[in-house]
């Protein structure tokens, strides 16, 4: 587990020293992601430079420091993640007359491109990665990352000049560097609360795909990634060709996947632990863990004082149960809040998913007593664990019969409809008899049915209901949406129940952009490795194999991955409704972050600054703040953005 930078340029007139001043400057920035050890490589007659820096899992030894050389001389690689099947490989390619000097998996990466290729042996891998690969005999440059984007890798051109990193401040050192806000990724922003790949805050700079390669042959603008694997492929395929077996025979093969998942990300030359909120996907992961340890294993959760927040006493009673060495830890309001700070730095990109707070936490704590720990992210998008999965096809079943002529003229009647004067107008004792915050109240609720009227497909309803602002490209100032998936229908799966699709979009979207960029930036502050099982690509592929009605049924999600739990935990330990890893994030901006965030959005600062149009933002912050609505997510994506640019600019 790593960082990873460099750059490419073979008009540049550069010695080596200058390149070495430079990779190492941007290298630096990545400390924190591998604190045990600092390499580069440079070559001055190609214009290239690599730099890594090392947290050292497998071979802790010198013989797993990078940038590595390949045996036969033509390859350099600089590599951030691991190959967890890389043993079974390195016996593969033993077989066919390779020898290794030392015991890492970036070895066997290297191995497996001499033997195989680039794509070939990508596909052979089973892992989390980012990749530079540079071919010093063709003098072409491969980046790579793995099938859902665990690990990170940014590029983008420099006049001239490839760059390329794991996070954005070492592409921010480089001297050819010039900042410009993306206030089309900006837009993005405030409706997902996340950039979407390949989209960045900044200009001209890319998050390379997940499941894609991009090769620099000379021709550099013109080099578009290309895919060796798409969750949209997979689940058409899964639909395309079921699993035939019976349910008992869906649990039984889960649970062999879910146990050998869990055993390779076990393997590690470091102590190792995972993460336990008490859900039940990162239950499973520690019952199958322990289920496979001869010692307990370390576990770690997050407590909060505020009990809708809490499921701390949940996670110590699955411990007990399984008999780990668990270690919790409850957070005082003041200390959660004295993480906001530095969340800028953490994130590197404006970032608004609220518990990214606790999941820093929960890291700093199990950094203390392991340098890995597993994680039980994925569930949910793979096995229908999100409630508004069923919200979504109960709001559509109730207004999909009605004519689609009728709904929008429905809609725009109410739209239309300004609630705050019914009192003033209305000879109606009841609206007249309502005050003020009341009426603005039923004001929106009569808007939300609109915007469900409106929605003229099920995916555009679903869409519509995850976006904290619904007309971003109001809010900010030059913006404009660019195209992703959300607005690119026809790059959406064809799937045939609509709850189907929406757990196909989280799995394309959210996960790899919200959910994963969470965890590694989390964890790799503190030098910790993060893995996650569940969605080894094995498991996704026989996910996708399976019907929705194993995975929710009659109201209750994730059927098939609870029968697997059941098999080592009692079904009372997990049988409650799902709470989800958050803060009181609203009651909080209320509260103690009150003056912080009116500082941010105070409205001659948003004027000046001139990134948002301030009246809808002021608005909503009022009605906030005198419980009106509750909007921490769409202030929460703004107050990001604001902190991030005040740290950086």
């Amino acid at each position: 587990m790593c960082g990873i930078t460099g750059f490419l340029d073979p008009t540049a007139q550069m010695n080596s020293d200058s390149l070495e001043a430079f990779i190492e400057c941007m290298t630096r920035t990545l400390r924190h992601r591998g604190p045990d050890d600092f390499g580069s490589w440079v070559d001055a007659s190609a214009g290239i430079a690599l730099g890594h820096q090392r947290l050292a899992i497998l071979d802790l030894s010198p013989e797993g420091h990078q940038p590595m050389i390949s045996a036969n001389g033509r390859y350099v690689l600089v590599f951030n993640g691991e190959i967890y099947n890389f043993l079974a490989l390195r016996q593969e390619l033993q077989r066919l007359g390779y020898s290794f000097r030392g015991h890492s998996d970036t070895e066997v990466m290297l191995a497996s491109f001499c033997q195989w290729g680039l794509k070939p042996a990508i596909q052979k891998f089973n892992g989390m990665f980012a990749f530079v690969l540079w071919d010093r005999q063709e003098r072409v440059l491969h980046l790579g990352r793995d099938r859902f984007g665990e690990k990170p890798l940014y590029y983008g051109w420099l006049g001239q000049t490839l760059v390329f990193a794991s996070e954005l401040k070492a592409l921010v050192a480089h001297p050819k560097f010039k900042p410009e806000i993306n206030r089309d990724a900006l837009t993005s922003l405030l409706r997902l609360n996340y950039i979407p790949t390949p989209y960045s805050i900044y200009k001209g700079i890319y998050k390379l795909p997940p499941g894609t390669t991009l090769t620099w042959q000379g021709e550099a603008h013109y080099t578009l990634p290309e895919s060796y694997w798409s969750i949209k492929a997979v689940a058409e395929s899964g639909i395309a060709n079921p699993f035939i077996g019976s349910e008992e025979d869906a649990i039984i093969y889960l649970d062999s996947l879910l146990r050998d998942a869990v055993r390779l990300r076990m393997v590690a030359d470091v102590p190792l632990g995972a993460f336990l909120s008490g859900g039940i996907d990162s239950s499973t992961v520690v019952a199958l863990m322990q289920a496979q340890s001869s010692q307990p294993i370390k576990t770690f959760t997050i407590g909060f004082y505020q009990d809708s927040h809490n499921e701390a006493q949940h996670a110590k009673a699955i411990a007990q149960y399984l008999g780990t060495a668990h270690t919790e830890l409850y957070v005082m309001p003041e200390e959660a809040l004295a993480t906001i700070p530095k969340l800028p730095t953490l994130y590197d990109e404006p970032f608004a998913d609220a518990s990214q707070i606790p999941t820093f936490l929960v890291s700093q704590l199990a950094k203390q007593f392991v340098t890995v720990s597993l994680s039980g992210d994925g569930g949910d998008e793979l096995f229908g664990g999100y409630k508004r999965y069923l919200r979504g096809q109960s709001l559509w079943q109730t207004v999909s019969w009605i004519p689609t002529t009728i709904r929008q003229a429905v809609a725009q009647a109410l739209t239309s409809l300004k609630a705050e004067t019914w009192g003033r107008s209305s000879n109606d004792r009841w609206l007249a008899s309502l005050t003020k915050s009341k009426l603005i109240h039923l004001g929106y609720k009569l808007n939300h049915v609109a915007n469900v009227l409106k929605a003229k497909t099920p995916e555009i309803l679903y869409i519509e209901l995850n976006s904290a602002w619904r007309e971003p490209s109001a809010v900010v100032i030059g913006g404009n949406e660019p195209q992703t998936i959300f607005n690119t229908q026809q790059h959406w799966a064809v799937l045939p129940e609509f709850i189907e699709w929406m757990m196909y979009l989280d799995t394309e979207t959210y996960l790899p952009d919200d959910i994963l960029v969470k965890l590694d930036r989390a964890s790799m502050s503190v030098g910790l490795e993060g893995r996650i099982p569940l969605i080894d690509h094995r498991v996704v592929e026989f996910a996708w194999q399976l019907p929705h009605t194993m995975k929710i049924r009659q109201s209750q999600t994730k059927w098939l991955l609870r029968q697997v739990l059941c098999r080592y935990i009692p079904p009372h330990l997990i049988d409650r409704p799902k709470m989800g890893f958050g803060i009181p994030i609203g009651d909080w901006l209320r509260g103690p972050l009150r003056d912080w965030a009116e500082t941010l959005l105070n409205e001659r600062r948003l004027q000046k600054e001139g990134f948002f149009n301030p009246q809808p933002i002021r608005q909503r912050w009022t009605e906030h703040l005198l419980g009106i609505r509750d909007w921490k997510y769409s202030l929460w994506n703004i107050l990001m953005f604001q902190a991030w640019f005040e740290h950086y600019f």
